[in-house]
């Protein structure tokens, strides 16, 4: 019930209130430099110096996203992801001025020297469990030294 005398109300109030505003004489950025109480050149000044912060911010958030965009476009390019064509827009829009950030570059080299490790053959072994290193030198070593006397054996050669 209370909705219904709402919307049956609420509906002219909003027509009244819309008739209201347009009846108020406009005057233009003069009506609301004195509404601010300031002057017209104050005014003009203040709304110029408004353009030039939103400009800045709009610069800072645009720089942030092309930022952002590096970091997503070198992690797909990491892990052979596919390509975004909203992420190569972004860093182009920001004039190709975009570096990783320092502390993510010295990370990722961190990274990149753990992977180049783990890709060699000892880094593969020492990355296996319950393997002892020199455990295995050893026994490497044994079976060299045991091929050598078997060689010198050999009436062959």
């Amino acid at each position: 019930m209370a909705f219904m005398v709402k919307h049956m109300i609420g509906g002219q109030l909003k027509d009244l209130k819309g008739t209201v505003a347009e009846a108020k004489p406009e005057g233009g950025a003069g009506g609301e430099a004195a509404a601010a109480g300031m002057t017209q050149e104050e005014f003009e000044e203040y709304q110029q110096q408004l353009a030039e912060e939103k400009m800045e911010r709009d610069a800072s958030f645009a720089q942030k996203k092309a930022e952002r965009a590096t970091i997503r476009t070198h992690f797909r390019e990491k892990y052979r992801l596919p390509k975004s064509e909203l992420d190569a827009e972004q860093i182009n829009q920001a004039a190709d001025d975009v570096e990783l950030p320092t502390e993510l570059a010295k990370m990722i080299a961190e990274d990149n020297q753990e992977e180049e490790s783990k890709q060699s053959v000892l880094g593969q072994l020492s990355s296996l469990q319950n393997m002892d290193l020199d455990q295995l030198k050893d026994k490497a070593q044994a079976t060299v030294e045991d091929l050598k006397k078997t060689a010198d054996k050999c009436q062959l050669m």
